[in-house]
């Protein structure tokens, strides 16, 4: 891996975890939660601008970035969609420009239609979701906050048809909770190497038993309830029907990525609940954002295609 692409991996723009990068530390003793970056560094990208709004949940600022593609600019009475992206774990700053680029480049060749992206600052392992302990309320902050900031201050289609969430690794999984819990905010859900996907959090594929209860203890109150009262599952089966009838959805994973059995059980749960959705199996890949995107080819901007078409 290049430095490049190790810093992509590692800052999550489109991973958060790539080749040797871990879904969480390895070392098998204890450590304190990493440090709650709220405000990152800005990263600079085509059409990226950084942006910081304050949270009344946390009390803080929180900063964030947004892409606007070049008819923001030149077509000033026109809305726009919006792609709210999820890094993985690590934290997602210095993927931003690559990812930039990829979206930049795709809209200019009239692959996808011109959408905004807002890259949210999930932390470095903030799970996109409002912590047990009170210390990291993810959820309400991009909701509840940041979404309609982002209509108040940007030219957005403000529907649930104008939002798409896509992310890879815990980014996936931050996708699947908020959208399959809130379906009348996002009708787009895109969930790439998606994890943790399992019914309980006693051991993950890219993590030791120790580093698993942990994020247990940490994020989820330290129960099996507690992680599966916030859980995919449980959203994809209280909202199965309003999921089934008007959202489009798609599960991506390479056959080589260790959390493959995890998304495939998921897949086969979605289906249980009458829950339409594609079902992407990527021969030879492994949990790698340039493999997938590679192996997605032009599937990755039919679906966007499909989505704000």
């Amino acid at each position: 891996m290049n430095r490049r692409q190790h810093l992509f991996a590692l800052g999550a723009g489109l991973s958060g975890l790539a080749g040797a990068a871990s879904a969480f530390a390895r070392s098998p003793v204890h450590r304190p939660s990493p440090a709650l970056e709220w405000v990152t560094a800005a990263a600079e990208g085509p059409g990226v601008s950084f942006h910081t709004l304050r949270s009344e949940a946390q009390g803080a600022s929180v900063s964030f970035h947004i892409y606007a593609p070049p008819a923001y600019a030149t077509d000033p009475d026109r809305k726009f969609p919006v792609v709210y992206w999820l890094h993985g774990s690590g934290g997602g700053v210095p993927g931003i420009p690559q990812l930039a680029a990829n979206f930049d480049q795709a809209i200019r060749a009239g692959k996808a239609p011109p959408f905004l992206v807002v890259f949210v600052n999930g932390l470095q392992m903030g799970m996109y979701v409002d912590w047990s302990n009170g210390q990291a309320p993810m959820e309400t902050i991009i909701v509840h906050e940041l979404r309609p900031f982002i209509d108040a201050n940007w030219r957005t289609l403000a529907t649930r048809e104008g939002r798409l969430l896509d992310g890879f690794s815990m980014g996936g999984y931050g996708a699947a909770r908020l959208g399959f819990r809130y379906p009348e905010l996002f009708r787009t859900v895109s969930m790439m190497g998606a994890g943790p996907m399992q019914e309980f959090l006693t051991s993950a594929p890219r993590a030791s038993k120790t580093q698993a209860e942990e994020l247990l203890r940490d994020v989820y109150g330290g129960s099996q309830a507690g992680f599966q009262a916030v859980s995919p599952r449980r959203y994809a089966r209280e909202n199965a029907a309003r999921l089934a009838q008007g959202s489009r959805l798609r599960l991506v994973i390479g056959d080589r990525d260790e959390t493959f059995e995890n998304n495939r059980d998921f897949h086969l749960y979605l289906g249980s609940l009458g829950i339409p959705h594609d079902w992407i199996v990527l021969p030879g890949v492994g949990h790698d954002p340039f493999q997938v995107l590679t192996a997605l080819g032009d599937r990755q901007w039919a679906f966007y295609r499909e989505a704000f078409g």
